[in-house]
């Protein structure tokens, strides 16, 4: 039977947003120990990582679909490809010498200033050999209009084992289903849009069964979506950070434990997202400091994703994702009070409704024109609501393995939005907290700086708690 998937309004969105110089995909830098993979000759056994993703690829249909179009309507929907290739997106790769952590993040920086191919299923996945202290790299590239952070800490779960000792799956048979043709997918989509208004009115009748209960939700909703816009109403400060992006990527990479911010935040109070956001408060203000800027007369602000998923809901791709905009007190000298005072924003904020109203505006562009969501946030851009994006997504706490080989360290990539020159995105694994500093080439030269300045802003946090 014909097959096909309509991607959700918040998905698509992230199709409609990229271009030439905005490319929307994730990405992940996973190292491992060579372990099984040595070849006789030193090399990396790529037959041998191929085998390992063919046997699990069951498990994520979606890496076997390609985006296609509906006519006039123009709203992506997922179909089999039939021409799917793995060697084509599982890659082989070597690092010239001495195969340092510099060569790599320019290999990374390279690979993630290439979009993805349209035609095909929107993932790539690279094996790096030549890595010092005998190890080997993935770098892995998935559209965001395929998974959000979360989604992805559970991918890395579905193509890993807990053991090294687990067995290669045999891959199962797959044959494709045959694409709707043009005539179903309009027809669909006319369905579609005829259908919206009878939904709307079997929600305002069941509503009314329990009008006290919808008057709250709708005030609550309401509320949410005020609070949602206002940041857009007052402008964050200009900074280095929110210019033009162009095409180039440059990567920064930084590991913490995760014992170490635990430290921190039992002795001066707040959540371990909270000594996160210091963190990067501190580091902000030292790195505006340098570039010329009058700290304390900033006003910088980082939009922090929310997660939105329900308990049945963690193995889904897709994104399912609101967002809450945070102050970060890059003006406070001493990192204490910078502590306090991000403290005092987030607590704030879980007392808000800006997830809510996130949620909201989402739910509604699903019953709205397309690619509403691309004009709001390339609207929004101009007014700049905010200065940088900071991700921090929960992984697994314990060693996982690929094809019998550790993992040791894995470290995330978000991309840049308009308007928006730096994402940080933190994954924490088997105790450690792992930074991906993405940033545009041209804009952010200085993004070691940057780097730099994020560990000398952690230091100075645990220096004021007390900490060795």
């Amino acid at each position: 039977m014909p097959y096909y998937e309509r991607l959700s309004a918040q998905d698509a969105s992230f199709l409609g947003l990229e271009d030439a110089d905005l490319h929307m995909h994730v990405g992940g830098i996973f190292l491992y120990d060579m372990g099984p993979f040595r070849t006789a000759n030193g090399g990396f056994d790529i037959d041998r990582a191929r085998a390992s993703i063919e046997g699990r690829l069951h498990r994520v249909p979606r890496y076997r679909q390609r985006i296609a179009w509906v006519p006039g309507e123009g709203h992506p929907v997922w179909i089999d490809d039939d021409h799917f290739n793995l060697g084509y997106h599982v890659r082989h790769t070597a690092l010239p010498q001495p195969g340092d952590e510099d060569t790599l993040k320019r290999l990374v920086g390279r690979i993630m200033s290439q979009q993805l191919d349209r035609g095909k299923p929107l993932w790539e996945m690279w094996f790096v050999e030549g890595l010092q202290e005998d190890r080997f790299a993935l770098i892995s590239k998935t559209h965001h209009c395929m998974i959000d952070g979360i989604a992805g800490a559970e991918l890395i779960s579905v193509l890993m084992d807990s053991s090294p000792d687990a067995p290669i799956e045999k891959p199962r048979p797959w044959t494709p289903n045959p694409a709707p043709s043009w005539g179903r997918l309009t027809v669909d989509a006319l369905w579609h849009r005829m259908t919206q208004p009878f939904e709307a009115f079997a929600a305002a009748r069941g509503a009314l069964r329990a009008p006290d209960e919808t008057v709250v939700a709708l005030r609550a909703a309401a509320e949410g979506v005020v609070e949602a816009f206002a940041p857009a109403f007052r402008s964050a400060s200009p900074t280095p950070l929110n210019t033009g992006v162009g095409p180039h990527r440059r990567f920064e990479l930084i590991q913490h434990r995760v014992a170490d911010f635990k430290r921190v935040k039992d002795a001066l109070g707040g959540t371990l997202n909270d000594v996160v956001l210091a963190t990067v408060a501190g580091a902000l203000r030292s790195f505006f400091f340098h570039r010329g800027l009058k700290v304390q007369d900033l006003e910088i602000r980082a939009l922090v994703p929310v997660s939105v998923r329900g308990k049945g809901q963690a193995g889904d791709l897709g994104n399912q994702i609101t967002q809450m905009i945070a102050e970060l007190p890059v003006g406070l000298a001493d990192p204490i009070e910078r502590l306090k005072a991000v403290r005092e924003v987030m607590a704030g904020l879980k007392e808000s409704k800006q997830a809510l109203g996130g949620r909201v505006l989402t739910a509604v562009s699903e019953w709205t024109v397309p690619n509403v969501l691309v004009r709001a946030v390339r609207m929004s851009a101009g007014s700049r609501p905010y200065n940088l994006i900071v991700t921090n997504v929960p992984g697994p706490q314990i060693p996982l393995y690929f094809a019998g080989s550790r993992m040791l360290e894995t470290y995330p990539l978000a991309p840049l939005m308009p308007g928006q020159a730096l994402n940080i995105a933190l994954f924490s694994y088997d105790g450690g907290i792992y930074w991906g500093l993405n940033g545009d080439w041209d804009a952010l030269p200085d993004l070691p700086e940057l780097a730099s300045a994020l560990t000398e802003s952690f230091d100075e946090l645990s220096a004021a708690a007390g900490i060795a």
